[in-house]
């Protein structure tokens, strides 16, 4: 693996980081086989992982736990989570407040048995807490040794922007990271997040490269899947654009002698303004194919014709999991009351 250093923080990663997602109820729920899966990342030189404290509801963070604490691999680990989302029946336990980061982060470091973290996230953008609340709460866990930088994930270019002013204003620690998707079909950061995180020198953990497992090659026009993902249902798997795209990508691969897989990897870690792609194998099988890439570069003329295909900045249809800020959900949001509208 060739390191780059996470924005300015002076950490050095892998461009490849394993996600844990898939570790635990939700993908696979064998612990030890998926502590195998962690032990042959950590084996071929990836040294960042990712997971959350929502994945299979703690169960991911306790088999990351137990991975790292065998063999003592914690210290050569830049280890990651993520808070926010609701974990329970409560409704404070959920979001970027104060009260619940100070409960989620010592909740995190009691299921992944060590005594700090090395990124801590905010996993979605919270409209109903204050930025400067979440900052301060952040830059007092940093102080007290409980993380060591923390960072944002699927925030818009326009809410980094608020947070670095903000942190800068109070004299707060600014976020080092960024999490937003990315991949061939989801090219909409090249817009904005990823010139906002050079300009602020914050790192990119990028997630989906493989696009929803549509860039595996196992989903196909007029074709059903039978795949762990497909079982959920999920919609962007049957999107005819995305589908269309794909049946575009697949011969490109073919004529450069490589996977679809290994396309989408590479594609994905080309960008400059990329740190990290996430991968997240189910199986060891799944990680060994994407490990086989890592070494994979694309040339230019190879970047151009997918260009042609998926132009930059533009995005193919929607995943199911992205973000949707609360404007684009809540209808009240968008239009005027009926006797406002009649006012008018």
């Amino acid at each position: 693996m060739r390191y780059r250093t996470l924005g300015r923080t002076g950490i050095r990663v892998s461009p490849y980081a394993l996600g844990a997602m898939m570790f635990g109820a939700i993908g696979n729920p064998d612990h030890e086989e998926s502590i195998r899966i962690i032990h042959r990342a950590l084996d071929a030189g990836i040294n960042l992982v990712d997971t959350a404290d929502m994945y299979s509801r703690g169960e991911s963070e306790e088999i990351v736990g137990k991975a790292l604490a065998q063999g003592g691999r914690r210290d050569d680990v830049v280890l990651a989570t993520k808070a926010g989302n609701l974990m329970g029946d409560e409704p404070n336990h959920q979001g970027a407040s104060r009260r619940w980061l100070f409960k989620a982060v010592e909740d995190s470091l009691r299921r992944l048995g060590t005594d700090y973290i090395d990124l801590y996230q905010i996993h979605r953008p919270d409209p109903d807490t204050d930025i400067e609340e979440t900052l301060s709460a952040l830059t007092d866990l940093q102080r007290a040794g409980k993380i060591r930088a923390f960072g944002t994930s699927a925030l818009p270019a326009s809410d980094i922007v608020r947070a670095h002013w903000v942190a800068e204003s109070r004299g707060l620690a600014r976020p080092r990271t960024e999490q937003p998707v990315y991949s061939i079909l989801n090219r909409g950061i090249e817009r904005e997040v990823l010139p906002v995180t050079e300009e602020f020198g914050m790192g990119t953990l990028v997630w989906s490269p493989l696009g929803g497992g549509m860039l595996t090659g196992r989903y196909r026009k007029g074709r059903e899947a039978d795949t762990h993902r497909a079982h959920y249902g999920f919609q962007h798997l049957k999107d005819d654009r995305r589908l269309d795209a794909v049946e575009r990508l697949i011969p490109l691969a073919q004529e450069a002698g490589m996977p679809l897989t290994h396309l989408a990897m590479s594609f994905a870690i080309a960008h400059p303004g990329v740190t990290s792609a996430l991968i997240g194998p189910r199986t060891i099988a799944q990680l060994d194919d994407l490990l086989a890439g890592a070494d994979r570069v694309l040339d230019d003329d190879l970047l151009d014709r997918i260009d042609a295909i998926v132009p930059p900045g533009t995005d193919v249809g929607t995943l199911d999991m992205a973000y949707q800020p609360p404007a684009l959900l809540r209808t009240a949001l968008r239009r005027r009351r009926p006797e406002e509208r009649a006012a008018a």
